[in-house]
């Protein structure tokens, strides 16, 4: 059985302040119920997100320069005459940037079926804001989710891809 380590510790805060306002709800009990909704769960995370672009170097550009992902790897993949870039973000999530000759146009912005957008959890949206507007990016006015108080805004990428960045 393998229960997330903050999930576990979340239920067993729960399981304690149960407790303590005497519902007497056990510990046990609650890792049981922890033990169910993990024997369901199939994913641990989001592995990666893959962006096809119509122009590589361009595109590259906008993510390491700008953007400052990190580059992870490169490769060229000439059976399919195509870039593949790997690119960090943070510690945990990863873009993969790919060029193939004459992609199709993305049909409509942003409420096309499929991907809509890529969100980047930022700790100051307003600093973020400032500084992709220094590096010469278009960002959206600054809005305020209704429904958890946190701030976000929109840009967009060489391809017209959105780009969200949201409040940790």
């Amino acid at each position: 059985m393998r229960i997330n380590g903050q999930f576990r510790r979340w239920e067993e805060g729960k399981a304690k302040r149960a407790r303590n306002e005497g519902l007497g709800l056990r510990l046990d009990a609650a890792l049981e119920y922890a033990h169910v909704f993990s024997e369901n769960e199939m994913f641990n995370r989001v592995h990666h997100v893959a962006i096809i672009c119509s122009d590589y170097a361009k595109s590259k550009h906008f993510y390491v320069e700008l953007l400052g992902l990190k580059i992870v790897r490169e490769v060229y993949r000439e059976e399919r005459r195509s870039f593949k870039l790997d690119l960090q973000v943070g510690e945990q999530y990863q873009i993969e940037l790919f060029s193939f000759p004459n992609p199709r146009a993305r049909p409509t912005a942003p409420e096309a079926c499929g991907l809509r957008h890529i969100a980047f959890e930022v700790e100051d949206v307003q600093d973020a804001t400032r500084r992709l507007r220094e590096r010469g990016l278009e960002v959206e006015p600054i809005r305020v989710d209704e429904f958890t108080a946190k701030s976000f805004t929109f840009f967009r990428d060489p391809d017209d891809l959105p780009i969200e960045i949201y409040e940790r």
